[in-house]
């Protein structure tokens, strides 16, 4: 298929590479010169503008939008749905706000343009280890775009199938979740999932950290092997994940975290998913009480604030902000 990319950034610009590497064209556009030629090297069509990105496509044209959520992803929708006609589609991808998402589809309907919500997950390593993705939206828009979804997703690999699930795309790793909105609703909580679990290991590494606290009798003190500890429960462990993996990474290349402050941002998601929560009246103590861990970490900061702070870092790419940046 041929399909415009726009937001060259971290995870934009290698979903690019992974659609050419499945044999797709990519028109590619962003506001930084330097990411459209880097990739245009690689084989990707340039552009210098969205108007001259839709008159590359071909009908119907589809355009996958990898913007931060909030006002740059609203001007691009609504630039493009200028340039754009009747039976295109726009692909958000990035992490919009899920009743955003609801608005604008509403919007792009009236002039039956397709919208599509599409949560990601994988990082900065989605070019190698390819995109986790959770689909709101018209289906017939889903349908049109299977290629796109297959081609960034990672199949499946060799995880062992789920006894008793029926196959389908959920493990193929990309999920036609509902209507509008219920992609990044489906992502917005994965996020606030992912909140939590970080914030476990993190307060079990710190945990583990002070054993040896002068506190505690000496018999009791424990001058532990953090990166060991962090290996060894890799390995078989109930507590093993891709989260744990980048943990121990960090660790190993540095014990004390040194090289991290702690200061740590929430992207927003976080926050949402708590807001869904008291809208449903649904208990969320874990996911609130790592939210508002973030937001301590930015007056002072312990071991677990540079272990989140490593985790974000090597998942995502996240560099930490000064506190109030």
């Amino acid at each position: 298929m041929k399909i415009g990319m726009v937001g060259l950034g971290r995870m934009g610009s290698n979903m690019a590479r992974r659609l050419m590497r499945g044999g797709h064209q990519c028109v590619v556009f962003d506001l930084n010169p330097q990411s459209v030629s880097q990739l245009a090297k690689e084989g990707a069509q340039a552009s210098t503008s969205l108007e001259e990105l839709a008159a590359r496509l071909e009908k119907p044209r589809a355009v996958w939008i990898m913007l931060p959520a909030g006002e740059p992803t609203e001007q691009t929708v609504t630039t493009l749905a200028g340039r754009i006609e009747p039976g295109d589609i726009l692909v958000d991808g990035g992490n919009s706000y899920y009743k955003d998402d609801v608005r604008r589809a509403g919007v792009l309907a009236a002039r039956a343009i397709h919208y599509l919500d599409t949560g990601a997950s994988g990082g900065v390593w989605g070019a190698e280890r390819r995109y986790c993705l959770m689909i709101g939206g018209d289906r017939q828009a889903v349908q049109i775009l299977e290629p796109i979804f297959k081609t960034l997703a990672p199949g499946l690999g060799n995880i062992p199938r789920t006894p008793g699930m029926p196959q389908g795309t959920a493990e193929q790793g990309y999920l036609y979740c509902g209507p509008s909105g219920s992609g990044h609703f489906v992502k917005m909580v994965h996020n606030g999932i992912e909140y939590g679990l970080m914030q476990s290991y993190a307060e079990g590494f710190d945990n583990l950290r002070n054993a040896n606290s002068e506190a505690l009798p000496p018999e009791r003190r424990y001058n532990l092997n953090i990166s060991d500890i962090a290996e060894v429960w890799r390995r078989g462990s109930v507590v093993g994940s891709w989260l744990l993996d980048l943990a121990a990474m960090a660790l190993a290349e540095n014990p004390d975290l040194s090289n991290f402050g702690g200061s740590v941002q929430d992207s927003g998601e976080g926050r949402w998913t708590i807001i869904a929560a008291l809208e449903e009246a649904a208990p969320a103590d874990v996911l609130s009480a790592s939210l508002y861990t973030r937001f301590r970490s930015r007056q002072d900061h312990n071991f677990a604030e540079k272990t989140l702070s490593a985790m974000r870092f090597k998942f995502g790419g996240h560099v930490e902000r000064p506190a109030g940046g």
